[in-house]
């Protein structure tokens, strides 16, 4: 079994890290470069930095913030936020990327993960997904979640996969910032669907919820923000938490 892996992530506005719930009601959660370094020193696999307003307000991220935080790091970072181009991604690839996060210039145009993979590998590009259950089903949303689409979360994960998207960070809006727990249920429909990793997002509250995503939601990765941020869990307890109840995890 593949080691599973905790992510902070760095939701971005105007050069603030910030938090909501449901995707609105954005609190300040502190100083981007500063978090990123804490949660380098702290044994965090992996850090997603997402500028989570660059499509709404049409803006390219913000390369300059991006760079001074990945000075820091000892981590793979991951840069999302406004990505349209493969020029788009060669700026940040300078800024310090390792991988970039593609969401909705991808639904927007689905060629877009194609070139990106084709141009840096497969391995580069994750896929970042919003989505929402309404009628019971879930439905793909774009610009931070502002936007709803008419296409379905399954039928897009799996079309991002055969064009070439290395990895799927799906996020639910339903439970983003709730701390009520992942949504494990269309986590594992997302995870059987797919051969390439799955990062689970939105809910995280407890250490409980981790161990559940990774074997209820069957994710290869869970990401979480406020409670890392505001200091209610320590990546280093969580990971020893995960050990105890007999989930591999990174050391």
């Amino acid at each position: 079994m593949l080691a599973k892996r905790i992510i902070p992530c760095l939701d971005i506005k105007d050069g603030r890290t910030v938090k909501g719930v449901n995707f609105v009601n954005l609190r300040d959660a502190g100083d981007p470069v500063e978090l990123g370094a804490l949660y380098s020193e702290q044994g965090a696999d992996e850090l997603i930095f997402l500028d989570i307003t660059a499509t709404h307000e049409k803006r390219k991220t913000l390369a300059s913030l991006a760079r001074e935080i990945a000075r820091h790091l000892s981590i793979p970072f991951t840069i999302g936020g406004g990505i349209k181009s493969v020029e788009d991604v060669e700026v940040l690839l300078q800024s310090g990327a390792d991988k970039i996060s593609i969401n909705s210039a991808a639904v927007r145009r689905p060629e877009l993960i194609n070139e990106l993979a084709k141009n840096f590998g497969s391995q580069f590009v994750v896929l970042a997904v919003d989505a929402k259950q309404i009628d019971g089903d879930w439905w793909v949303h774009l610009n931070g979640g502002r936007i709803a689409t008419e296409i379905r979360l399954l039928d897009w994960v799996k079309e991002s996969q055969e064009r070439g998207a290395g990895e799927i960070l799906f996020t639910s809006m339903d439970h983003d910032g709730t701390k009520n727990g992942f949504a494990n249920e269309i986590t594992a429909q997302v995870s059987e669907a797919l051969s390439i990793p799955v990062i689970a997002s939105g809910g995280a509250g407890t250490m409980e919820h981790f161990k559940d995503v990774f074997t209820i939601g069957k994710a290869d990765a869970g990401l979480a923000a406020s409670i890392f941020h505001f200091r209610e869990i320590g990546i280093g307890a969580l990971k020893d938490y995960l050990e105890r109840e007999d989930i591999v995890v990174r050391q």
